[in-house]
């Protein structure tokens, strides 16, 4: 990176379920808002911006932020399906890194709809028409399931078959998602779940039940990104920065080989290579992570796509403990999407915003002793990654 990224501010509000949700736009303010106080700033300082949401009208971005105040100022609006967030603060980083500006929000929201996600548009072709295609000559196609537990569940049930693993072991997932979102307010999820109440819920595809299976959320949450000179000009805290960030997108592998790769286990893999190499770090030097788990077989895929746990040890790293705290390494401490939910568009920077605050030491009963390094992971099928390594700088 060409000039040091600082975070200075974070925000985010309790996520809810979409019966008792705000609208969009004021969520989205409230959550700039927080960000913009956390970090000491005033909007007016602010010059460009990048809004992320999926289920939205045009400029939604803008309806958002203008409760902030009309400056004037570049707003783009950002669609990138699940990793919405992460693109935004993508975005919002290259800004800062090339010069282009000194101080960028990175905002993302979404006011979600009961139910499975499903396309908007039935006139026109699918982005999700190569991978429908592939899921079907892999595991043919059930006109029952939702679209994206075809996929996950598949990709799970194709891991337990390639290493022999017991399917029960994903359940074990969301048993210490929900210890995790015990700790967090923000989380929609907090009572404890065992592992038989996890089997015995309702099936929806393969390996999976409803227990693992994120649900609608809504919710918003924001990032403040400055230069470090912005940042001391203005008496910022500079003590939490980003060393490095990938972005990848689909390669060739992800249509021709297994429901793994079909769910972005190369893309994600590819994004976390790049982002150890240009950072000069290696998984072993993570201690903290906030991963996508939409559902329990995607964080189980996401441990070794990471680089966590070597190809096929992902049962083990489970039953060692090493997912979670007295473990290697802290997986999801928010609790995950599993327990949060899953309001597309503040994703990505609600795992930013919980990764700044155990760097900061701000976590309090979820904090993750000795962290100085924070992965992040988010991904959306169609598709795109998004792996961002955050440091505690002194």
């Amino acid at each position: 990176m060409s000039r040091r990224v600082v975070v200075a501010g974070v925000g985010m509000i309790p996520f809810t379920t979409p019966s008792r949700t705000e609208p969009y736009d004021i969520m989205g303010e409230t959550a700039a808002r927080k960000a913009l106080a956390d970090a000491g700033v005033d909007y007016s300082k602010v010059q460009q911006a990048y809004v992320g949401y999926v289920y939205g009208d045009s400029t939604s971005g803008q309806a958002a932020l203008y409760g902030l105040g009309q400056t004037g100022i570049p707003i783009v609006n950002v669609n990138n399906n699940c990793s919405t967030g992460s693109s935004a603060l993508f975005l919002a980083r290259q800004a800062i890194e090339t010069g282009a500006a000194e101080c960028v929000v990175a905002l993302g929201f979404e006011q979600m709809m009961r139910g499975a996600l499903g396309s908007m548009w039935s006139d026109r072709p699918t982005p999700f028409g190569r991978f429908d295609t592939q899921t079907t000559q892999l595991q043919g196609w059930d006109e029952q399931a939702p679209m994206a537990a075809q996929y996950f569940g598949g990709a799970g049930q194709a891991y337990a078959d390639k290493y022999g693993m017991d399917p029960a072991v994903f359940a074990q997932i969301s048993v210490k998602a929900r210890k995790h979102a015990a700790n967090n307010p923000y989380a929609v999820f907090r009572d404890p779940v065992t592992v038989e109440e996890v089997l015995g819920s309702p099936q929806i595809f393969g390996p999976l039940t409803r227990l693992q299976c994120c649900p609608p959320t809504c919710g918003a949450a924001a990032a403040i990104l400055c230069s470090e000179e912005f940042a001391k000009a203005n008496g910022l805290t500079t003590s939490v920065v980003i060393k490095a960030q990938a972005m990848t997108t689909d390669y060739e592998s992800t249509f021709t080989t297994d429901m793994m790769r079909v769910v972005g286990y190369d893309m994600a893999k590819a994004a976390a290579d790049q982002v150890y190499e240009a950072a000069g770090v290696s998984p072993a030097d993570i201690r903290v992570v906030e991963l996508h788990d939409c559902f329990t077989a995607n964080e189980l895929l996401t441990y070794e796509g990471l680089g966590l746990t070597p190809e096929g040890t992902a049962e083990k790293f489970i039953a060692d403990g090493d997912n979670t705290y007295g473990g290697r390494v802290v997986t999801n401490p928010s609790g995950g999407l599993l327990s949060k939910g899953h309001p597309l568009g503040a994703t990505g920077l609600a795992q930013c915003a919980e990764l700044v605050w155990q760097l900061r030491g701000q976590a309090e009963a979820r904090q993750v002793e000795g962290v100085n390094l924070a992965l992040q992971h988010n991904i959306g099928l169609g598709g795109a990654a998004v792996v961002t390594l955050y440091e505690k700088v002194s």
